[in-house]
C-alpha cells in the first residue's frame, strides 16, 4: 500500500506527455559520449534513498573535483514519471535519474529521451556482470540496454503473527503455500473476527495495481513468465486462469474486500496479510510481529522455486546529458559493490546484484529479517519491456477489475478478451 501511491496518475500523465514530439535536440551524441565534466542527478523523494544519494555524491565529489555531481530530488509533479517525461520534451532532464521505472522506459525511448548504455564500450559487460541472468529482462526490443537495473523490492506475503494466533492458526508455521491452504487460513481469519480481511490489495482500476495482486501470483504459478513474451501475451493460459480463479474466490467469499482502505490496512491491523517488499521490514519493525513467506502457488512448490515480481527501479541516462563519459562512470560508481552495500544498509532495498547474501554476509548476519527477501531477489521477473506498456497494463487491469474483483464476467472470458485487446495494442505499436 505504501509504495503504490508513487504510481498514481502515471498512465494519464504519460499519455498526455508522450506525443509525436520527441525530446528537444540534444548534444551531439559522439561528442557527449567522450565528454567529462559536472553532471546533475535526480534522486527519488524517498528519505532513505536521499540519505544514501547525498553520501554517494559526497564520496564521488571528493575523488573527482573536476567532475562534480549536483544532486536534486526529481522535480515536483503529479508523478515523478510525468516530471521526467515533461523534462525530456523540454530538454532539461538530469544526466542520471535514480528511480526510472521500467514500465516507462519504452515511452521514454519513444521520446528519444534515453541514451543507449550498450553504446559504451563496456556497457553490456558491466550490466551483465553486475546483475547476471536477471539483466536480460531489461534489454529493449533492439537488444540494447536503455536502463541500468538498480534495485528491487521482490514481492512476498507478509503476515501478522498476532492476528494468525487470534484466528487459531500457527503463526510460526503458517499454512499459506498452496491455494487451498491460503483460502482455508483466510477463512479462519475472517470468520473468527481476528481481522476484517485476510488480504487487502487495492481493488481500484489503476494499471499498476495488478503488480501487487495478479502479477506476483502469475509469475509464481507460471514458473517465472512475464505477461508478454516474444510479442505474445502469456496470461490466457492454464496458469493464468488458476491465478484468476484463486483471486476470484478470495473476493467472492469476502476474504479480500472490494473497497479500498483509506490508509495502511496492514499497519492498522485491518488485514492479516499483504504483498510487500523488503521496504516493509523497516516500516513495520516497531509495530507488528510479522513473518514472511513466498507468494502461494496451486501446488505449494518449494520456496527456492518460487518467482515473483521485482518492483524494480532502474537508473536512466538521459539524452540532454552533455558529459556522458562522466555520467557513465558515475553509474558504475553508484552501483559498485561498495556503494551497493551502503545502499542496502541505508535503505533495506535489494541491489540488482547476484548472490546478495554472500556479497554482504555482515549485513545479513546483523539483519536476518532481510534474508528471505535477499533469497527471493534471485528469482524476480520484470514487467515486459515493450512499447505500449502502460496501455497494455491498463487493458489487463480493466478486465481483472470487472471479472475477478466484481464478478461481472467469467474469469476465463475476461482473460481471453484481455489477450485479444493486448495483442492489438502490441501490434499497434
Amino acid at each position: 500500500m505504501l509504495r503504490r501511491t508513487a504510481y498514481a496518475l502515471l498512465g494519464l500523465a504519460l499519455s498526455a506527455t508522450v506525443t509525436a514530439c520527441g525530446a528537444r535536440s540534444g548534444p551531439d551524441a559522439a561528442t557527449a559520449a567522450a565528454s567529462r565534466g559536472p553532471i546533475t542527478v535526480w534522486l527519488s523523494n524517498n528519505a532513505q534513498e536521499v540519505e544514501w544519494g547525498k553520501k554517494m555524491v559526497a564520496d564521488w565529489n571528493g575523488q573527482h573535483p573536476d567532475q562534480k555531481i549536483t544532486a536534486r530530488n526529481i522535480p515536483a509533479g503529479k508523478t515523478s514519471e510525468e516530471a521526467i517525461s515533461a523534462s525530456i520534451i523540454a530538454g532539461s532532464t538530469a544526466c542520471l535519474v535514480f528511480n526510472t521505472p521500467p514500465a516507462s522506459v519504452p515511452q521514454f525511448e519513444k521520446q528519444v529521451g534515453l541514451v543507449p548504455l550498450s553504446d559504451f564500450p563496456d556497457g553490456n559487460k558491466y550490466i551483465d556482470g553486475r546483475s547476471g541472468s536477471l539483466a536480460a529482462q531489461y534489454r529493449s526490443a533492439d537488444g540494447s540496454y536503455y536502463q541500468m537495473p538498480w534495485k528491487s523490492n521482490p514481492g512476498m506475503i507478509l503476515y501478522n503473527k498476532k492476528i494468525f494466533k487470534k484466528a487459531g492458526l500457527d503463526p510460526e508455521h503458517p499454512r499459506l503455500a498452496t491455494y487451498d491452504e491460503f483460502l482455508e487460513s483466510s477463512r479462519k481469519i475472517v470468520r473468527s473476527g481476528a481481522a476484517k480481511a485476510a488480504i487487502w490489495p487495492a481493488p481500484s482500476s489503476e494499471f499498476f495495481q495488478s503488480w501487487f495482486d495478479f502479477y506476483p501470483a502469475f509469475i509464481a504459478e507460471s514458473g517465472g513468465k512475464q505477461l508478454v513474451k516474444d510479442g505474445k501475451p502469456q496470461f490466457d493460459t492454464a496458469a493464468g486462469r488458476r491465478v484468476a480463479d484463486f483471486w476470484r474466490q478470495l473476493y467472492a467469499e469476502k476474504l479480500a474486500p472490494q473497497e479500498s482502505y483509506p490508509g495502511d490496512a496492514l499497519g492498522e491491523q485491518k488485514t492479516a496479510m499483504s504483498t510487500v517488499g523488503p521496504w516493509a521490514v523497516a516500516a513495520y519493525k516497531d509495530s507488528l510481529d510479522w513473518g514472511v513467506v513466498p507468494v502461494p502457488t496451486s501446488d505449494g512448490r518449494p520456496a527456492n522455486e518460487v518467482h515473483t515480481f521485482s518492483d524494480e527501479k532502474s537508473i536512466g541516462m538521459f539524452s540532454s546529458c552533455e558529459n556522458r563519459a562522466t555520467a557513465w562512470d558515475v553509474m558504475k560508481f553508484a552501483t559498485s559493490k561498495e556503494q551497493d552495500g551502503k545502499f542496502l544498509a541505508t535503505t533495506g532495498q535489494m541491489p540488482m546484484r547476484e548472490n546478495l547474501t554472500s556479497a554482504y554476509p555482515g549485513f545479513f548476519a546483523e539483519n536476518p529479517s532481510y534474508k528471505a527477501f535477499a533469497d527471493q531477489a534471485e528469482r524476480v521477473v520484470e514487467v515486459p519491456n515493450v512499447p505500449g506498456s502502460i496501455d497494455m497494463w491498463q487493458a489487463f487491469r480493466d478486465a481483472w477489475t470487472k471479472s475477478v474483483i466484481f464478478g461481472r464476467q467469467s474469469t476465463e472470458s475476461a482473460l481471453h478478451d484481455a489477450d485479444v485487446r493486448i495483442t492489438k495494442i502490441l501490434a499497434e505499436y
